[in-house]
């Protein structure tokens, strides 16, 4: 068999990926598809999709599990740099795509392919990431997006299936929805415009408020190292925490949102998403920093986690500069180790209480307001005095005093 006819597809069993599938043997490829697993498939959905990887006449079809790997790369950052892309968007989708190319490309390896296939199209981001991610990983591979080259919509995949009688799910006519460990995004004819939303039963898990408990749920949460490690105070690893609390939040409408930003191309964005647990846990694990990390620990982390952000979801993770911060994020979780107590009540997310061993926020030393053992009613004096001198030095040279 040619190896430059062998074709490695990102297969999700949907409708881009598997219109992908059929093009490509019209082609002449010998088609084998890989799904990668990053915490959005079920048992049956894996064993649907395998299905249908034999439907589209695949030589060969595999299925890889790499939501600890998700969680270990990416999603243990996210929560640590406190990553919420327009201060709302903890980055559930974009991210993946990195762990899917790299598992595209050791397959590729594994069976002497030069061609990886993935099903975005020619509007969003996921094409970027795909092609700068492979390029970086193997200069050497042919990359192919069908559903982009050739500027085909979804009623014309549609068609082209129906030809093949080939089944797909009937939400793929209206919307895209992409199902992780970190989040669901959605997108669809609503995220087209500014001013309409996805209905309720498009965010898979998510509770409508109306219908949510009226009486609020209290958590505790534990952090070591910036990392959760109990919910509840049973230890569990972060994977499981992330699913558990997907489920209660989702139970009290929380982390459902609709992020509107620039895209990588600097055109404006837009699209819907749930995240229940990634939510909870940056607020959580944010307010535990608080507590703990200096007034300039605090602001660098914010303009570094921020930069971490925006490269993470504009495709620069490869940029040597993303382990230079990662080093700094890491060094600064020493003693981001605590307890936060949250409540979610309708959709809101409430802190009501964080305790740590290393808390700077210590009454022993000073209380906030009257009290306190550090300085006299005399010292905060002078201190006021010192402090305020630039600026009124200032203010008297503009109000025109001194000449």
């Amino acid at each position: 068999m040619d190896k430059n006819k062998k074709a490695i597809v990102a297969f999700s069993g949907g409708l881009d990926t598997t219109f992908c599938c059929l093009w490509l043997k019209k082609q002449g490829y010998s088609v084998i598809t890989l799904t990668v697993d990053t915490g959005g498939f079920t048992k049956q959905n894996l064993k649907k999709i395998a299905g249908q990887s034999k439907l589209v006449g695949a030589i060969k079809h595999y299925s890889v599990s790499a939501t600890q790997e998700l969680y270990d790369k990416i999603g243990t950052y996210i929560i640590k740099g406190n990553i919420l892309r327009g201060g709302i968007y903890p980055l559930c989708a974009g991210p993946e795509r990195l762990i899917i190319a790299e598992k595209l490309v050791e397959i590729a390896v594994n069976e002497k392919a030069l061609t990886v296939v993935h099903g975005s199209t020619g509007a969003g981001n996921d094409q970027i990431r795909f092609d700068v991610f492979l390029k970086v990983l193997d200069p050497n591979l042919d990359i192919l997006a069908p559903i982009r080259d050739l500027g085909i919509n979804r009623e014309e995949e549609i068609k082209v299936l129906q030809q093949y009688k080939i089944p797909i799910p009937s939400v793929s006519k209206s919307y895209s929805v992409n199902k992780g460990l970190l989040g669901i995004t959605i997108g669809g004819k609503e995220t087209k415009s500014s001013w309409e939303s996805p209905p309720d039963n498009m965010y898979p898990g998510i509770t409508p408020i109306e219908n949510t408990p009226n009486t609020p749920k209290e958590i505790i949460l534990s952090f070591q190292n910036g990392i959760p490690v109990a919910l509840n105070r049973k230890k569990m690893e972060g994977v499981a925490v992330i699913k558990l609390l997907t489920r209660i939040g989702g139970k009290y409408g929380v982390g459902k949102n609709i992020h509107l930003g620039n895209t990588i191309f600097g055109i404006k964005g837009r699209v819907a998403f749930a995240a229940s647990a990634m939510t909870i846990l940056i607020r959580a694990h944010h307010e535990l920093e608080k507590l703990v990390l200096s007034k300039w620990q605090l602001f660098w982390k914010g303009q570094l986690g921020e930069v971490y952000g925006n490269f993470l979801h504009e495709a620069f993770y490869y940029d040597p500069v993303m382990k230079n911060i990662e080093a700094f994020i890491d060094n600064s979780q020493k003693y981001v180790t605590g307890d936060v107590k949250v409540k979610l009540n309708k959709g809101n997310i409430i802190v009501v209480g964080v305790k740590s061993p290393f808390s700077l926020m210590d009454t022993k030393v000073a209380v906030y307001g009257e009290e306190n053992l550090l300085w006299t009613g005399q010292d905060a004096k002078g201190f006021a005095k010192v402090y305020g001198l630039s600026s009124m030095i200032s203010s008297k040279v503009q109000r025109g005093i001194i000449q």
